[in-house]
Protein backbone atom coordinates (compact mmCIF):
# COMPACT_ATOMS: atom_id res chain seq x y z
CA UNK A 1 0.00 0.00 0.00
CA UNK A 2 1.40 3.54 -0.90
CA UNK A 3 0.56 6.94 -1.30
CA UNK A 4 2.25 10.02 -2.52
CA UNK A 5 2.23 13.77 -1.76
CA UNK A 6 2.63 16.40 -3.90
CA UNK A 7 3.63 19.91 -2.90
CA UNK A 8 1.36 22.55 -4.63
CA UNK A 9 2.74 25.55 -4.16
CA UNK A 10 2.64 27.62 -0.61
CA UNK A 11 1.58 25.77 2.10
CA UNK A 12 -0.58 23.66 -0.06
CA UNK A 13 0.42 19.68 -0.51
CA UNK A 14 -1.99 16.61 -2.65
CA UNK A 15 -2.37 13.59 -1.31
CA UNK A 16 -2.94 10.82 -3.83
CA UNK A 17 -3.75 7.49 -3.04
CA UNK A 18 -5.32 5.34 -5.94
CA UNK A 19 -8.31 7.10 -7.35
CA UNK A 20 -8.70 9.86 -4.70
CA UNK A 21 -6.99 13.18 -3.95
CA UNK A 22 -7.01 15.10 -0.90
CA UNK A 23 -5.68 18.79 -0.50
CA UNK A 24 -3.97 19.86 2.87
CA UNK A 25 -3.22 23.27 3.24
CA UNK A 26 -2.47 26.00 6.58
CA UNK A 27 -5.17 28.17 7.39
CA UNK A 28 -4.64 31.54 6.90
CA UNK A 29 -3.02 32.80 10.07
CA UNK A 30 -0.17 30.25 10.02
CA UNK A 31 0.58 31.46 5.81
CA UNK A 32 -1.76 29.18 3.73
CA UNK A 33 -5.08 29.68 2.14
CA UNK A 34 -7.11 27.63 3.98
CA UNK A 35 -7.91 25.42 0.72
CA UNK A 36 -7.68 21.98 2.54
CA UNK A 37 -7.81 21.01 6.07
CA UNK A 38 -4.59 21.11 8.00
CA UNK A 39 -2.28 17.75 8.10
CA UNK A 40 -2.95 17.54 11.77
CA UNK A 41 -7.06 18.53 11.12
CA UNK A 42 -6.94 15.27 8.06
CA UNK A 43 -5.03 13.15 11.03
CA UNK A 44 -8.23 13.70 13.51
CA UNK A 45 -10.38 13.41 11.38
CA UNK A 46 -9.12 10.25 10.06
CA UNK A 47 -9.44 8.97 13.67
CA UNK A 48 -13.20 9.92 13.46
CA UNK A 49 -14.08 8.68 10.31
CA UNK A 50 -12.68 5.33 11.26
CA UNK A 51 -14.31 4.99 14.69
CA UNK A 52 -17.40 6.06 12.85
CA UNK A 53 -16.72 3.50 10.26
CA UNK A 54 -16.50 1.02 13.01
CA UNK A 55 -19.58 2.06 15.12
CA UNK A 56 -21.64 1.94 11.64
CA UNK A 57 -21.01 -1.51 10.87
CA UNK A 58 -21.60 -2.50 14.47
CA UNK A 59 -25.08 -0.71 14.39
CA UNK A 60 -25.42 -2.39 11.09
CA UNK A 61 -24.78 -5.90 12.05
CA UNK A 62 -27.06 -5.66 15.04
CA UNK A 63 -30.30 -3.54 13.70
CA UNK A 64 -29.49 -0.69 15.30
CA UNK A 65 -30.85 2.59 13.21
CA UNK A 66 -27.14 4.34 12.21
CA UNK A 67 -29.34 7.41 10.27
CA UNK A 68 -28.10 10.42 11.64
CA UNK A 69 -25.11 8.88 13.34
CA UNK A 70 -22.06 12.09 14.55
CA UNK A 71 -19.21 12.23 16.36
CA UNK A 72 -17.96 15.35 17.73
CA UNK A 73 -14.18 15.86 18.36
CA UNK A 74 -12.44 18.08 20.34
CA UNK A 75 -8.55 18.31 20.43
CA UNK A 76 -5.61 19.78 22.58
CA UNK A 77 -1.91 20.54 20.98
CA UNK A 78 0.66 19.16 23.56
CA UNK A 79 4.52 20.21 23.22
CA UNK A 80 8.12 19.05 23.84
CA UNK A 81 7.50 17.55 21.28
CA UNK A 82 4.92 19.04 19.54
CA UNK A 83 1.86 17.42 18.82
CA UNK A 84 -1.77 16.25 19.31
CA UNK A 85 -2.08 15.36 23.63
CA UNK A 86 -5.61 14.86 24.03
CA UNK A 87 -8.47 13.73 21.76
CA UNK A 88 -11.68 13.22 23.16
CA UNK A 89 -14.36 11.42 20.67
CA UNK A 90 -18.22 11.88 21.30
CA UNK A 91 -20.19 9.47 19.65
CA UNK A 92 -24.11 10.33 19.17
CA UNK A 93 -26.00 7.09 18.50
CA UNK A 94 -29.52 8.59 17.28
CA UNK A 95 -30.70 4.96 18.75
CA UNK A 96 -31.73 4.28 22.26
CA UNK A 97 -29.32 0.86 23.12
CA UNK A 98 -29.32 -1.24 26.30
CA UNK A 99 -26.29 -1.23 28.62
CA UNK A 100 -24.69 -4.05 27.29
CA UNK A 101 -24.83 -2.81 23.54
CA UNK A 102 -22.95 0.61 24.74
CA UNK A 103 -20.29 -1.23 26.13
CA UNK A 104 -19.95 -3.25 22.87
CA UNK A 105 -20.10 -0.52 20.75
CA UNK A 106 -17.52 1.76 22.92
CA UNK A 107 -15.22 -1.63 22.64
CA UNK A 108 -15.53 -1.62 18.47
CA UNK A 109 -15.06 1.99 18.51
CA UNK A 110 -11.95 1.69 19.95
CA UNK A 111 -10.81 -1.25 17.68
CA UNK A 112 -10.58 0.92 14.78
CA UNK A 113 -7.69 0.29 13.16
CA UNK A 114 -6.35 4.29 13.33
CA UNK A 115 -6.88 4.18 16.89
CA UNK A 116 -4.97 1.02 17.37
CA UNK A 117 -2.62 2.22 15.68
CA UNK A 118 -2.31 4.84 17.85
CA UNK A 119 -2.22 3.00 20.99
CA UNK A 120 0.74 0.51 19.35
CA UNK A 121 2.19 2.55 17.56
CA UNK A 122 3.94 1.93 13.53
CA UNK A 123 7.17 2.28 12.84
CA UNK A 124 8.01 5.15 11.07
CA UNK A 125 11.27 5.17 8.68
CA UNK A 126 11.70 9.01 7.11
CA UNK A 127 14.97 8.41 4.42
CA UNK A 128 15.90 11.19 2.07
CA UNK A 129 16.48 10.75 -1.83
CA UNK A 130 18.16 13.93 -3.11
CA UNK A 131 18.77 15.17 -6.35
CA UNK A 132 22.07 13.63 -7.88
CA UNK A 133 24.76 16.59 -6.40
CA UNK A 134 27.27 15.88 -9.02
CA UNK A 135 24.73 16.84 -12.05
CA UNK A 136 24.63 20.64 -10.84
Amino acid sequence: MNLTVSYRGGTKFHIHSNAHMVVTDQPREDGGTDAGMSPVELFIGSLAGCIAYFVARYCARHNIESEGLVLDVEYEMAEQPHRVGKVAVRIHVPASMNPSQEERLLRVAHACTVHQSLVVPPRVDISLVAKDRTAA
